[in-house]
C-alpha cells in the first residue's frame, strides 16, 4: 500500500507540473528573459516559449490543426482574422485587474476596444536603419526611395512579409497601405520589383545582426528589433521615411484550445504591472502602451525615434487592416515580386 501511495503522489506531482506549463507562441525576443523568470517564480510554473516570424506563419500553423499554445501575439488584423474564425477564447477582465492600465489612446487605434478577446502588447512601426558610418554620407532624407540607390546594391534587406513591404512600396507612391485599388497594386508590385534588384534579399530576423556587423548597410525592419541592435551600437541610425510607416499593435490572445487559461490570464495580468511592463519595454525596445509605465522608463528610452514618432510623421502612419476579400490581391502580387528575376 506504501509503495501505491508512493507511486499515485508521483504519478499527481508529475501531471501537476504538466499543469502548470504555460506555452506561449510570440516574436523573437519579444519578452525580457528577467520577466519571465519573474513570472515563472511568482507563479511556481514553467514558461515554454515558440517563435514565429510572421503572422501568416503562424495563422498557417493554427489552420493546420496546432494546439497546445496558452498566449499568442498576433498583431491587430490578424487578429480580426482569427477572432472571425473561432480561434480565439474570450478574455476574462476579472483575472486581469491590469487592463485599466492600458492607454486609451492604443485602443482607438484597435478593433477590440472592449478588450473582449484580445488586449494590446505594444505599439511598433516598420521602419529603416542605415550604417551610416559605411555610407558616402548620413542620408539627407529619410524615404523609401532609398532602396533605389545602386551604390547600395547588395547591401540592403526588405523584410520577408507581404504587407510590410508591400506596404512600403504603396507608401512610396503616396498610397494606403491598405489600397484595394488594382492599379496601385500594380505600381507597387513595380516598385518592389525594382527595389529586389538591389537587395541582398528579403529577410525577418538576419537584417539585425547584418546592420550590425555593417554586412547590410541599409535595412527595413521592426522598430523594437533595430533598438535593440542600436542599444549594443551606436553607428547604427534609426530612419522614419517622410512618407510615412506601418504601424503594428501586437496583441495578447488566448487560443480556444489553450489548456492553461487561468495562468494565461495571470501572465497577461503580470504583463501590464507597470514596473514589469517599464522593465519589459526597456529590454525589448518596444513601446508597451502601459500608461502608469511611462513613468518608470528611462526619458532616453523615450527620445529614441523607434519609440515616440513626430506628431507630423505619425499622421503619416497607418494600421495594417484585414483586408478580406482583397487579400487575395496582396498574394498575387507578394508571388509575383517573389517569382521575378
Amino acid at each position: 500500500m506504501k509503495r501505491l501511495a508512493l507511486l499515485l503522489s508521483l504519478v499527481c506531482a508529475t501531471l501537476g507540473a504538466q499543469a502548470e506549463t504555460l506555452h506561449i507562441y510570440t516574436w523573437a525576443d519579444y519578452i525580457s528573459p528577467e520577466v519571465v523568470a519573474k513570472f515563472e517564480k511568482q507563479q511556481g510554473c514553467k514558461v515554454v516559449i515558440d517563435t514565429f516570424d510572421s503572422n501568416e506563419s503562424m495563422y498557417a500553423k493554427f489552420k493546420a490543426g496546432a494546439v497546445g499554445y496558452d498566449v499568442v501575439f498576433p498583431t491587430a488584423y490578424m487578429i480580426q482574422v482569427m477572432h472571425a474564425q473561432g480561434m480565439l477564447a474570450d478574455i476574462d477582465p476579472r483575472l486581469i485587474p491590469n487592463l485599466p492600465n492600458i492607454d486609451p489612446s492604443v485602443l482607438a487605434k484597435v478593433k477590440d476596444q472592449a478588450m473582449a478577446y484580445s488586449v494590446p502588447y505594444t505599439l511598433a512601426y516598420a521602419c529603416i536603419a542605415v550604417r551610416a558610418d559605411k555610407m558616402k554620407g548620413p542620408p539627407a532624407d529619410a524615404t523609401w526611395a532609398m532602396f533605389d540607390r545602386a551604390a547600395l546594391a547588395g547591401r540592403m534587406t526588405l523584410l520577408d512579409d507581404m504587407r510590410e513591404s508591400i506596404g512600403a512600396a504603396l507608401k512610396s507612391l503616396g498610397f494606403s497601405i491598405n489600397s484595394r485599388d488594382d492599379t496601385q497594386l500594380a505600381a507597387a508590385r513595380d516598385v518592389l520589383i525594382r527595389w529586389k534588384q538591389n537587395i541582398a534579399r528579403f529577410d525577418n530576423e538576419g537584417y539585425k545582426s547584418g546592420i550590425d556587423s555593417a554586412e547590410f548597410l541599409l535595412v527595413h525592419g521592426y522598430s523594437g528589433d533595430l533598438f535593440q541592435v542600436q542599444m549594443e551600437n551606436s553607428k547604427i541610425e534609426i530612419l522614419i521615411p517622410h512618407e510615412g510607416v506601418t504601424m503594428g499593435c501586437d496583441e495578447m490572445v488566448i487560443p480556444k484550445t489553450a489548456k492553461q487559461v487561468a495562468l494565461a490570464h495571470a501572465f497577461i495580468n503580470f504583463v501590464l504591472d507597470p514596473a514589469i511592463a517599464a522593465e519589459n519595454m526597456e529590454w525589448m525596445g518596444y513601446y508597451c502602451p502601459n500608461k502608469p509605465a511611462l513613468s518608470k522608463v528611462s526619458a532616453e528610452f523615450l527620445k529614441n525615434p523607434a519609440i515616440t514618432i513626430p506628431a507630423e510623421l505619425q499622421a503619416k502612419c497607418e494600421v495594417i487592416e484585414d483586408l478580406g476579400p482583397d487579400l487575395a490581391k496582396y498574394t498575387k502580387v507578394w508571388d509575383q515580386v517573389k517569382a521575378a528575376r
